[in-house]
């Protein structure tokens, strides 16, 4: 018997969630929506053609620090000053710092001074700055012959650019999708290219309350919608090869047995990576949903033993 609650003590609150994790946690992303019958078709599919069994990384950047222990003899100290002030390497270093003065101070100032919500901005500022600081020698070595130059403010703003553009990548990528047969090729190529993002971007998703703070603390509002895009595009291109996928299947409906288990089987194959694409993205559009019922009805229709259907009514209604 379950323990009375005293009634002059209120439930604890639910936890919170945080702020960062928000666009994970949505019912609907952007267009998108939950679907109200993806996952029992799924669920249908998988038991009549496999049985009762139950069966996307943004790299980080790593940083190494060589120290040696400190030398305890003056002689060695000097020795070593000497050496460097001889040395051609070290020597040009100087001269950057003397000869690039003027355009790195005024760098320091500009990058001091940045704030944007403007992903176009943050790219253009980006590529004015290794313009200037790719002629160096030694970029950390002449910097730091400026004190207080903003290393951390530097490396962010770099971090972000290369980002966005590399999510912005993606979205070009799959506005241009080519979308041709056999569907089976199709298939594999967006499967792989899918399991690619899907990776970097769950891995992303990891640390990206991090992220956020960290650029926010320099002065970067970044745009986390182009995230939001990419899903989109991702269940427009798994749309695409559901078409086509049924379009070769409609085409070959008077093969003999071998092929048409083997269509069969591509529908199946379709159908699956539909479902982990919407599992992906957090919802569906309308012409996804359509498509994913016609996908389907041709895989129970097309099998040797159709299921029996409890309802009196049709499963599915296009």
């Amino acid at each position: 018997m379950a323990p009375k609650r005293s009634m002059g003590v209120p439930p604890p609150p639910p936890p919170s969630v945080p702020a960062g994790r928000l666009l994970s946690r949505q019912q609907s992303v952007g267009k998108l929506k939950k679907s109200s019958i993806m996952s029992s078709l799924f669920r249908e599919l998988k038991t009549k053609l496999e049985g009762s069994r139950l069966q996307f990384k943004l790299s980080s950047r790593t940083k190494k620090q060589f120290g040696g222990s400190a030398g305890g003899k003056e002689g060695l100290a000097a020795f070593l000053r000497e050496l460097t002030k001889r040395s051609p390497f070290f020597q040009q270093i100087e001269e950057d710092a003397k000869n690039h003065a003027k355009t790195i101070l005024e760098l320091k100032a500009a990058i001091n001074c940045f704030q944007t919500k403007d992903m176009a901005e943050l790219i253009k500022f980006q590529q004015h700055m290794e313009a200037i600081l790719e002629v160096l020698t030694d970029e950390n070595q002449v910097l730091a012959k400026f004190e207080d130059f903003p290393i951390k403010k530097l490396e962010t703003i770099r971090a972000a650019a290369a980002l966005y553009s590399k999510s912005n990548l993606v979205v070009s990528n799959l506005k241009n999708w080519e979308v041709k047969s056999p569907a089976a090729q199709l298939l594999n190529k967006f499967d792989c290219y899918f399991t690619k993002v899907k990776e970097e971007l769950d891995a992303f998703e990891r640390t990206k309350d991090e992220e956020s703070r960290n650029f926010k603390s320099q002065g970067i509002d970044f745009d986390f919608n182009i995230f939001v895009t990419i899903k989109e595009l991702m269940v427009d291109v798994s749309s695409n090869c559901m078409e086509l996928v049924l379009k070769e299947w409609r085409e070959t409906k008077g093969a003999n047995d071998a092929e048409k288990k083997a269509n069969q089987n591509l529908l199946w194959r379709a159908f699956k990576l539909a479902f982990r694409v919407y599992s992906f993205a957090g919802g569906n559009d309308e012409r996804a949903d359509k498509l994913a019922k016609e996908l389907a009805n041709e895989v129970l229709c097309g099998s040797s033993s159709p299921p029996k259907l409890q309802t009196k009514t049709p499963i599915f209604h296009l």
